[in-house]
């Protein structure tokens, strides 16, 4: 990085405002293999809740630069371009500091008027703030604005050292602060808005430093009131927004903050949830006014909540709907659709591809499996229904199963509407009941059954007299 530079020019027709969000740490705190960006935070990838919030900033574009499992960030994020202008994806190969990885942005720092920094492992910042953020930077025309905040325990946080008039003279890392300084409340959220040409100039001169002889962006803020530059400062005023995650330890706290505003934002439009310390809803996960969560409640991924229904307690819903008036009784249920006014559990397991239908019952130690359950259909209790499909108004005896697998591949079992199965029956697939036939308790069916019909298929009854 030069010393001696021309102050850098954004070209004519060059657009007004373009983020770039630094995603390359490794984050070797977190004593993991996943790349920290794509850490989960309620339900989703961390970086992916920064983003949302950036998006509605409406930018010309959105820069992500990566590093470490480059690939692994960049999949993750491709499918998100289409909700930007243009999301670019640059790889900064060798991890040598934000400074540095700012410097991999500069083709497309150039294109902008406006440059706001972002950290992916700030996941929780809100609109409101980056908002006024981007309001002072304007109003005031800095050449940089910093997002700070100020903290009863600032440890862990570079601080931001202001001189007697108020006036920001740097900022500092925790490593490198004197006593002085570490008593500063005042920190650094790595949130930054820069005059583009400010920017591009000033990194021309940064020089790398401490232990790792890295390029810190930190340093800018010293250089550029060095060089005459008016600085300025956006003091969030929610502590919780700025949590940096750099271990599992602050994870779970950003877990629980978001937890807390994503059950705040339901109980807003009318959803009740009686113990919210004990439930858990993922921020993807919508749920209508007028439902109830009970305690033990989780509810994850895409899942989707109509009105008036009861989920709990103790109920585990991933990618599941769930219509009108329904119940989830202390259930399990992942990538199924239950329509409205029906009945799971208790302790029912609905898995992938499972579809209820309307005012059917799902009952005690019920597995449902890639099947259609038609309305008004009971499966009370201690059945497994595998890769079947069942019309309406049918009735499931207990101990009934489809015998779907025949060690090499899985059958499908059709049961015709208004059939009555009797308990303890084995359906071995491939197998078509039809609409109003009766299977007698116990029988062993490997054979179509017609229409209104009894089945039954069991060994005779005999009676012998006992020996004496």
């Amino acid at each position: 990085m030069s010393k001696k530079s021309k102050p850098a020019r954004p070209p004519q027709g060059s657009q007004k405002l373009g983020v770039v969000i630094l995603a390359a740490g490794e984050g070797t705190r977190m004593k993991s293999s996943l790349p920290k960006a794509l850490h989960p935070l309620g339900g989703q990838p961390m970086i992916l809740h920064l983003l949302r919030t950036v998006r509605l900033l409406k930018p010309d574009a959105v820069a992500v630069v990566t590093g470490h499992e480059a690939k692994q960030v960049e999949a993750a994020l491709k499918p998100q371009a289409p909700l930007f202008k243009k999301l670019e994806l640059i790889c900064q190969t060798r991890q040598m500091g934000t400074g540095h990885a700012v410097t991999c942005a500069q083709n497309f720092i150039r294109c902008f008027e406006e440059i706001m920094i972002l950290c992916a492992d700030t996941p929780l910042l809100g609109f409101e703030s980056l908002w006024q953020l981007l309001q002072i930077f304007r109003n005031q025309k800095y050449q940089v604005a910093l997002l700070t905040a100020r903290l009863l325990n600032p440890r862990g946080y570079g601080r931001v050292i202001r001189g007697a008039t108020g006036d920001i003279l740097k900022i500092v890392e925790e490593l490198e602060a004197s006593p002085k300084e570490l008593n500063t409340h005042e920190i650094n959220t790595g949130a930054y808005c820069f005059q583009s040409p400010s920017l591009l100039n000033i990194c021309k001169t940064l020089t790398s430093s401490g232990a790792k002889k890295e390029y810190y962006l930190t340093d800018a803020v010293q250089l550029l009131r060095s060089q005459g530059g008016r600085i300025g400062a956006w003091i969030c005023p929610n502590a919780d927004e700025i949590l940096g995650i750099n271990s599992l330890i602050q994870l779970a706290q950003a877990e629980r903050i978001l937890s807390r505003r994503t059950l705040e934002n339901l109980m807003r439009i009318g959803v009740t949830i009686l113990d919210p310390m004990q439930t858990y809803v993922d921020s993807t996960v919508l749920v209508e006014p007028d439902t109830l969560l009970y305690p033990g409640t989780i509810l994850k991924g895409n899942s989707k909540i109509a009105s008036h229904c009861q989920i709990g307690p103790f109920s585990f819903l991933e990618n599941t709907q769930v219509g009108p008036h329904s119940v989830v009784l202390y259930s399990v249920a992942v990538e199924a659709r239950i329509a409205d006014h029906a009945i799971i559990g208790p302790f029912s397991h609905l898995r992938q591809g499972s579809s209820i239908g309307s005012y059917s019952k799902i009952g005690n130690f019920t597995e449902i499996k890639a099947s259609r359950i038609g309305r008004a259909t009971k499966v009370p209790h201690l059945a497994y229904i595998g890769d079947a499909e069942l019309e309406e108004e049918i009735n499931v005896g207990a101990g009934t199963i489809t015998c779907n697998y025949d060690g090499q591949q899985k059958h499908k079992t059709i049961i015709r509407a208004k059939s009555f199965i009797g308990s303890n029956v084995n359906l071995v697939a491939p197998v078509t009941i039809g609409h109003h036939a009766v299977i007698g308790a116990g029988s062993t069916i490997t054979e179509d059954v017609p229409p209104e019909t009894l089945a039954i298929a069991r060994p005779r009854q005999i009676h012998k007299p006992k020996k004496k």
